[in-house]
């Protein structure tokens, strides 16, 4: 097999990068969500409060642990001050842009939030992702060191333990944090009594058979996921690849089990 060395640096960019475009794909997915709920004359508002949570509990620690981490280390250099100082309004607009979706009322004010939200949103990763991340880079920053078990970040990699000899062509980065169970080779997993236990599979194997059981669900179905933790990335993966046409509600949430009830609208 065909291997191709990746350095620590360039691993914990693509990290970041990795992270930055879940965030993306689940704010774009509920917004999208709220639009059609809109069009189809229905109240967005349980939509728009799941949207608010994301926000509460996902993006704004990300933004406030970048502020410790990334734009300090930009303070240093005289080429991204300007742009910081941007940023750091950016941030401060987000979560105003988060206080009026939360307050908004009717279905057109809560789409016109939202979207304004997303479009800010967008910009903003644009920025780091294209401009602040490529001159810390440049400058020598070392990026694993500076956000060492900063999992707002990275999104659940971790840069000391992060292989450095990946296929080439990239493969399955999951962010899952089972990989270092090994479960048992072989084994499979079916849906029981409405319930899918992927407890014993290998990580290479829960991801397949999961979206193989969401792929039989008829629509007004759903079924229960039972795992050792939390498959949090997993909803980022089924927000990229099935934007509005799945539910996801937690029933556990650890610390031994979670389960969460994947449905199909």
């Amino acid at each position: 097999m065909t291997t191709s060395t990746v350095s620590p640096q360039q691993e914990t960019v693509r990290a970041i990068l990795d992270h930055h475009g879940r965030l993306a794909r689940t704010m774009a997915d509920h917004v999208v969500t709220i639009s059609r709920a809109a069009d189809q004359l229905a109240a967005p508002h349980e939509r728009r409060e799941r949207l608010v949570a994301f926000c509460v509990e996902e993006v704004v620690p990300h933004a406030e642990a970048e502020e410790q981490t990334l734009y300090r280390a930009a303070e240093e250099l005289p080429e991204t001050r300007a742009l910081l100082r941007a940023m750091l309004r950016e941030h401060t607009v987000l979560k105003d842009r988060v206080a009026e979706l939360r307050a908004a009322r009717t279905p057109g004010e809560t789409v016109a939030a939202a979207s304004a939200l997303n479009a800010l949103f967008e910009s903003h990763l644009y920025k780091e992702n294209e401009l602040l991340i490529p001159a810390l880079v440049d400058a020598g920053v070392d990026l694993g060191a500076l956000l060492a078990g900063m999992h707002d970040i990275l999104g659940g990699h971790e840069t000391e333990d992060v292989a450095t000899d990946v296929p080439a062509g990239g493969g399955h980065h999951c962010t899952c944090g089972g990989h270092d169970d090994p479960g048992t080779p072989g084994a499979t997993a079916e849906v029981v009594d409405g319930e899918l236990d992927v407890r014993t599979l290998v990580p290479a194997q829960r991801h397949e058979q999961i979206f193989a059981a969401f792929g039989a669900l008829a629509p007004g179905t759903a079924f229960v996921l039972v795992n050792d933790h939390d498959p949090k990335p997993l909803y980022y993966q089924f927000a990229a690849e099935h934007p509005g046409e799945f539910t996801w509600d937690y029933r556990e949430t650890g610390p031994e089990v979670w389960s969460v009830r994947i449905g199909r609208p």
